[in-house]
Parts: structure tokens; sequence; C-alpha cells
């Protein structure tokens, strides 16, 4: 595969961008990636190890790396849980799913505590140096570590001992009739799997997931004495109520999201390891350079086209983030972006790994099977959203091109064609997904039909034919990638069945109404300020938590309160997974944001208002399809017309809001301060899908264009340009960046000056030749 290289000048040698580790997680597979994309730019611009730098800016901690036995041993056992999962599609064990998700635990919980660091400083822990801080530790598990791991090796098999042990044990039969009635033996296990399960999840995500299952745990046990007069109270439970309930029930510790993660989670992970180790990632990069190389706009478009064929491979935000980054800051710093904007660009873009399809983020699995739907109609249900997301960074990346006076950037690369022709066959197996969930085909099957595909293909290439051991680390790899989010799934059964054993679920909501009621009796304005009250408290919550946690605990205490007041089951539902996504860019966290803000060197604060710009569709769609009816048609639902009705009115609201945001109307020039206005009240307007704000919406929509061409039409009878740009929060604004703008031969003031010069010259050349005519004429 030729290289693809951005220049405005020689090439530098390819910074060094570090290499992937057998040992990497799916979340790390992008960092081979750019040795293949050289970026002529001097100075020489250092881009950090990618695969270091993603993990520290994950939801999920950064793992250890084993060599020796133990690597080996957690490499069998990894792809031990790989053909365990494999098999179980075709071949589902006769004793049930439970029986699978115990099996499946008992694989997962034990690895974990010897691939993740506690991240402890212990004194007393002889001849070992204490791992700083959640970095890898470099010496291995330690003596406590393997003591967990066999703890939970226990905890986790004891369902299914076939022998009688004090009154417990005897089989999982036996387990199953003792629900309700647990002995004392079954309590302590269980208890002892639940502390666990709170380690294994401060291990992998930190602290504040094992603090809110703690607090879920504490309602349960104490809700009792809460006066009987306040809306969340409850009768009480027991601790051994409680331990029932993690432990011997299908709402607990093996509920639907840990089900998600053993049945589709794992094997879309695997998925994903295969394809990038048959060279899809580096080929998708190149794609996106290739297809836009004669764009004036090309270092843009290409970072948010990578972004969106990266999350193919990665369903993870700041690990997209900083390999799409790593490959395009130094050409999106040449061309002339500050770096706050740029890393806004790239948080945004990382983002839409997790909301494009057909690989969402893990919550969408969790769609499918609270709702009892196909996983293909939650891949309609985001299409014209997604759609809708990439319009809006996309205009705002043609925005900021003119606005900013980016200059052009030559890019090296073949023919698009070329490499179609040569490496489009990584494109079969996204196909091979979804035409087979078109035939009814079931997800797990048709995603292992893509990873057979994949790796077949995968010997088109000889540079990265799954040979015998490439396989092994794909299926090791894969699995890895699926134990910290099997830690919070299995732990995200605390939350859920205190939530079921005490009614909090519908207590929560009915708060939540009444709290929109007291402001309002209408029933439009109630549902509107139940969604906006919901999207807050959805944010924060996934300021806390990983992505996954936050969908759960959103949809049994916030899902409730907007059935109540008649939104759709698939609105709700997609309403949920969507804030809790958009934790990634939502400050004061913004974990994307964070992981392209150390990308590009940006100031943080500045960098997290641009992502919020370039994510804005993503905050105000999602409220779109919730508070009317007509929003449905947003999610495919409704009908032809009325999904090309939502869809067409949509897009008119994002790009109106795109040049209320950019202060920019592409193809036409500046937009001053009263359009910038009009354009956020029409943009807001339009969402609201009912003819009266649609027609109102229009309307202010024509009258920013009308302003935004009389002010050029102004601007050009005198001469003088129609307006300076003003300057969004966190934009490098110092003259040097003004001047630095100005030079660029896109700007739009050097255009106006080389266009006076041309006409002072044509002038001169006129006159000349009229006074030569007239002068022959005489003779």
């Amino acid at each position: 595969m030729s290289s693809v290289r951005f220049s405005d000048g020689p090439a530098p040698p390819a910074p060094h961008t570090g290499s992937r580790g057998a040992g990497a997680a799916l979340k790390d597979a992008p960092a081979a990636l750019p040795p293949q994309v050289t970026v002529g730019a001097p100075p020489r611009v250092a881009v950090p190890d990618t695969r270091e730098l993603a993990a520290q800016f994950e939801d999920e901690k950064p793992g250890r790396s084993l060599t020796g036995p133990v690597g080996l041993l957690v490499t069998g056992t990894t792809v031990g849980i790989a053909l365990l999962a494999l098999v179980q599609v075709f071949q589902p064990l006769p004793q049930g799913s439970k029986y699978y998700l115990i099996i499946f635990l008992a694989g997962v919980l034990p690895t974990v505590f010897l691939a993740y660091p506690a991240g402890l400083s212990i004194p007393w822990r002889p001849g070992r140096t204490p791992a700083s801080g959640d970095g890898p530790d470099p010496a291995g598990p330690t003596r406590s570590d393997w003591l967990l791991a066999a703890a939970a090796l226990v905890a986790c098999l004891y369902p299914v001992l076939p022998f009688t042990v004090g009154g417990g044990g005897g089989g999982y039969d036996a387990f199953l009739d003792r629900q309700g009635l647990l002995v004392g033996l079954d309590v302590a296990m269980g208890t002892v799997l639940l502390l666990l399960l709170l380690e294994a999840c401060r291990r992998t995500t930190g602290w504040i997931l094992p603090a809110v299952c703690l607090l879920f745990l504490a309602y349960g046990y104490y809700g009792g004495l809460l006066p009987q007069s306040w809306p969340v109270a409850h009768a009480g439970l027991d601790f051994g109520q409680l331990v029932d309930a993690f432990y011997n029930s299908d709402s607990g510790f093996y509920g639907t999201p840990l089900d998600v993660a053993a049945s589709y989670i794992v094997l879309f992970t695997i998925y994903g390891a295969v394809l990038d180790l048959s060279g899809a990632g580096r080929f998708f990069v190149e794609l996106s350079a290739a297809a836009f190389r004669r764009s004036r706009t090309a270092a843009g478009r290409t970072a948010v086209a990578s972004g969106f064929l990266l999350g193919t491979v990665s369903g993870s935000g700041a690990a997209t983030t900083v390999s799409i980054g790593a490959v395009t800051w130094p050409v999106l710093r040449r061309a002339g972006y500050p770096a706050e904007r740029a890393g806004g660009m790239l948080a945004a873009a990382g983002v839409g790994a997790i909301l494009s399809p057909p690989t969402l983020g893990a919550a969408a699995f969790i769609i499918a099977e609270y709702l009892g739907v196909s996983y293909l109609q939650v891949l309609g249900w985001a299409t014209i959203p997604t759609v809708l997301y990439y319009l809006g960074i996309l205009l705002a990346v043609e925005i900021d091109a003119r606005r900013s006076g980016v200059r052009p950037v030559v890019v090296h690369a073949d023919s698009p064609w070329r490499l179609l022709g040569r490496f489009g066959y990584h494109f079969l197996s996204l196909l091979v997904i979804t035409g087979l969930l078109a035939l009814g085909v079931s997800a797990t099957k048709a995603v292992v039909g893509a990873t057979v595909l994949a790796a077949a293909l995968s010997f088109l290439d000889r540079r990265h034919r799954l040979t015998p051991a490439r396989l092994v680390e794909a299926l090791g790899t894969g699995a890895r990638g699926v134990l910290a989010v099997s830690a919070v799934c299995a732990a995200a059964g605390i939350i859920t069945a205190t939530t079921t054993k005490t009614g909090l679920g519908p207590q929560a909501a009915a708060l939540l109404v009444s709290g929109a009621q007291a402001v309002s009796s209408d029933p439009a304005v109630v549902l509107a300020l139940t969604a906006v009250l919901a999207a807050v408290a959805l944010t924060l919550l996934g300021l806390a938590v990983p992505v996954t946690a936050s969908f759960v605990i959103g949809w049994v205490i916030i899902g409730p309160a907007l059935l109540d007041l008649g939104v759709a089951a698939p609105a709700a539902a997609m309403f949920v997974f969507y804030f809790a996504v958009l934790s990634e860019v939502s400050p004061p966290t913004a974990l994307a944001a964070v992981a392209a803000a150390a990308v590009t060197g940006g100031r943080l604060v500045p960098t997290m208002w641009q992502t919020l710009r370039y994510a804005l569709p993503a905050y105000l769609i999602p409220i779109a399809f919730v508070i009317t009816p007509a929003g449905l048609g947003l999610l495919g639902i409704g009908g032809p017309q009325r999904v090309a009705v939502a869809a067409v009115v949509s897009a008119l609201g994002v790009a109106v809001l795109a040049v209320a945001a950019g202060g920019w109307l592409p193809g036409v020039g500046p937009a001053g301060v009263p359009e910038r206005i009009l354009g956020a009240l029409a943009g807001l307007t339009l969402l609201w899908l009912e003819p009266v704000p649609v027609t109102v919406g229009a309307v202010l929509a024509a009258a920013v264009v009308a302003g935004v061409l009389v002010r050029r039409g102004s601007a050009n009878r005198t001469g003088e340009p129609s307006a300076t740009p003003p300057v969004n929060p966190g934009e490098e604004n110092s003259e040097t960046d003004q001047r630095a703008a100005g030079r660029g031969s896109g700007g739009a003031r050097p255009r106006r000056e080389r266009r006076r010069r041309l006409r002072g010259q044509t002038g001169r050349r006129d006159e000349g030749r009229r006074r030569q005519r007239d002068h022959l004429q005489g003779h």
C-alpha cells in the first residue's frame, strides 16, 4: 500500500508514534496506523505514543503488559474466553444462558486481577516497587493479586459446585432452587463476589462507579429508615435479601448487562481485532486522505472521515481521537488551525465512533435486549442521527476553513479508486454484517460470519495475513478488550437489582415529572422540561461513570419518566443512549477533548468549548425526537413521508446552527451578531418538528441568509471587509495568530487586495492602449 503524505513543501521523516504490542487491548488497535501516513510540516512535530496516550484518557484504565509464564497464562485464558463465546453462538450450553454467564464471569474476573494493577502504594509489599498512580505495573501480579484471582474463581464457580458444603453447593439446579432462601454459605460467597466486583471496577474504571454501587447498596439496606412520607422511601431490605437479588436472580450480577457483554460485545471486539490486524485501520485512514486530497479542506475532512471509519475497529471515543489526531494534527497545524480548534474537531470526530453504525457502543446491544428488538433495528434508529451529527461537523469544518483563512495543503496520495480497487475488500465484512442482519440472521451469527470473512480476506495482503499466531493474538486481544466492560456490566447488576427490589425507578420518574409540572401544566411544556432535565441529569451522570453503566442507570431511573409521558420506547432508549455517550465530550471531564488537547498541546478548557461547538447536533437531535411525535421520523419510524420531512427539516436546523456557531455562511461570507442570534433561534425552532415552529424556523433561516447577503453587498459597495468574524470561546486570538490567518492563501482579505491590484493593473493597461491608438490615428 502506498503511503499518504500531506505537505506544502518537502516532507521530513515521519513522526514516531509508537508501536502496537501483542497484548494491546482493542481500544489501542489503531496505534499502528501513523507510521504509514507522513506529514510534511517543518518543523518536525513530535507525536506521542498513541497506545499509551489513549489508555490515559479511556473510561477504562490501562492494564499490565504481561510477558513470560504469566503472559502466557493470561493469553491462554483470554483465548479460552473467546473460544467459549464463539462456541456458545452455535452450540449453547444445555444448562441455559445463566450457566454460561457464570462460566464466562469465572474466566473474566480472575483475569482482571492479573491484568490490571491495584494502583495502590502498599509499603509492606516486599521486594517490589509500588505502581505509581494508575499506570501499568511492570512487576506483574503481586501475591495479593493472585489471592484475589483465586477468590474470584471460587466465588464465581460456587453456584455450579457439584457437591454439598455446609448446606450450600450441591450443583447448579440446587443453587437455583434456593432463590429467596439462601443459606449462610450462599450469602458469604455472594458477599465475596460483591466485594470482588467492586474492586475489579475500581481497578478498571476508578473509584466513582464502586462508590455509586455502594450508594445504591446503602439505599437498599437503609431505605426502610427513611420517613415513609418521602417518595423514595421503601419497606427496607436485609442484607440476605440484597445478596439474593444480586447473586441468584436474573436482574443482578448475571442480568442483561453481563449477558450483552458475554454474548455480543466480546464477539464484536474479536471482530474489531481481526479487522485491525488485517490492515483495515490503516486502509481507512489512507482512503480518507486520498478521497480529499484535492480539497481545500482536506485536513479537516480527513480527520472527520477517519474518525467515522475507524469506529468500525474501535468503539472508543478517546482511543479514536488519539489515533486520528496522531495522523492528522501535524497537517491541521500546518494548514493554520489553532490547537484548540483542531482538538475540538478531533474529539468530536472520535466520539462519532460510538454513535456510528454498524458497530455502535456497548449500550446499543443493551437497548436491543431491553426492548426485545433486533440489533438491526437499533442500527436503523441510529442512522439519521449519525448523518446529522457528521453533517454538523463537516459544515463546521467548511466554515472554519473559510473563516480562519486555512491554507491549502497538498496531499500526495494514490487515487482513492486505486486504493478501493486494491484494498476495498475490507468493507466486505461490514457489508456482510448488515446483509445478514437484514436477512434475519442473529447479530451473534452475523458478526461471527463477518469475522471469518475478514480473517480469510487478510490473505490478500501478505503483510497482514492472519497466520495461526496472529489469529491467537486477535482472539486474545478481542477477549482482553472485554474484561473491563464485563466487570462494569456485572457491577451494574447491583444498581438494576436494587432499583427493581425497591421500586426506585418509578419513584424517581415521578419526582422528575413533578418537577417539570411545578413550572407548567401544559403537557407539551412538561414533556420539553422533563427532556431537558433528563438530559442534564444524564450528562452529569455520565461525567462520573462509564458509558455502559451510565446508560443502565439512566434507563432504570430516567427512562420510566419519559415513558410515563407518552414517549415511545425506542425514542426514550435512544435519548438515554446519546446522552450517556456524550459524557465523553461534556465538560468538565470530557475524556475525548482531554485526549485531543494532549495530542495538539492546546489549552484544555478552550478545547472543550470547541468540542461542544462541533458536537452541538448530538445534544439537540435526541431532544428533537423525544418532544414531538413527528420526531420519531428521525429514528426512521412512521412512514417514508414523516422520515423524509423530519430528516430534511432537521438537516436545515443543523446547518443554520452551524452558521450561528461558526459565524460564517458558506458560499456567501461572514455572519454578524444579529444573523447569528437569528440563526440560533431558527435552528432550535426547526428542531421542534411541528408545522408552526417549522414555518417560523424557516422564515428565520431565510432572514439569516438575507442578512448575510445584505452585509456582503454593503461590504462590496464600500470595498471594505464586511465584518471581522467574532472569536468563539477558547479560540486563539492573539495579533500574531490574526496576522498568520490573514497571510493564508485562502483568506478573504488577501483575495480582495489581489482583486483591487488586478483591477488597477487592467485599468492602466487599457489607458495605455487607448493613448497609443489615438496617437496612431493622429498620424
